[in-house]
């Protein structure tokens, strides 16, 4: 879901955002409206969620019904990937408000980078995780991709498990 039509072009332009297919549609609207819209529901496999304006402070749409929203578009084995961006402050209001929405046994994250980004996976449905299948999956991604998988695994923790 995208707002400006010039960020789909230079996404398509320089970093080769595929034209719209069977498994990718680009939507142009504004994401407060569009996740409550019924033709999407439960139809979403990945939401990238990642909406900043200028000043990059924190997530210009980071509410419980903007995230209740997200959840209804997802597949039963849908995931919303959030990028919480600023200080700690922002990111603990931001994973309660997702939680709120998907239950907080549905969240996993990554440790915050050194400059702040902090990326949230919601499940729709909650999830445990196999080490050993999700080393395999990371091994096939660098092997496909020039891509750390393998050393992204050792900052992902489920939320709770990071707050003990």
């Amino acid at each position: 879901i995208e707002l400006n039509p010039d960020v789909v072009t230079t996404c398509r332009q320089w970093f080769h955002l595929p034209e719209d297919n069977a498994t990718l549609h680009v939507v142009m609207g504004n994401a407060a409206d569009v996740v409550h819209q019924e033709t999407w529901r439960g139809k979403v496999d990945v939401l990238q969620v990642d909406l900043y304006d200028q000043d990059a402070a924190a997530p210009v749409l980071d509410s419980e019904d903007f995230y209740a929203g997200c959840r209804q578009l997802l597949t039963p084995n849908g995931c919303m990937a959030v990028n919480v961006f600023g200080h700690d402050a922002n990111f603990e209001g931001s994973v309660q408000r997702i939680a709120k929405s998907f239950g907080s046994h549905a969240l996993w994250a990554f440790k915050p980078t050194p400059s702040g980004n902090a990326i949230v996976l919601a499940f729709r449905t909650p999830h445990t995780w196999d080490k050993n299948a999700l080393a395999s999956q990371a091994k096939q991604i660098e092997a496909r991709w020039p891509l750390p998988a393998t050393k992204w695994l050792k900052t992902l923790a489920p939320v709770d498990a990071r707050r003990s």
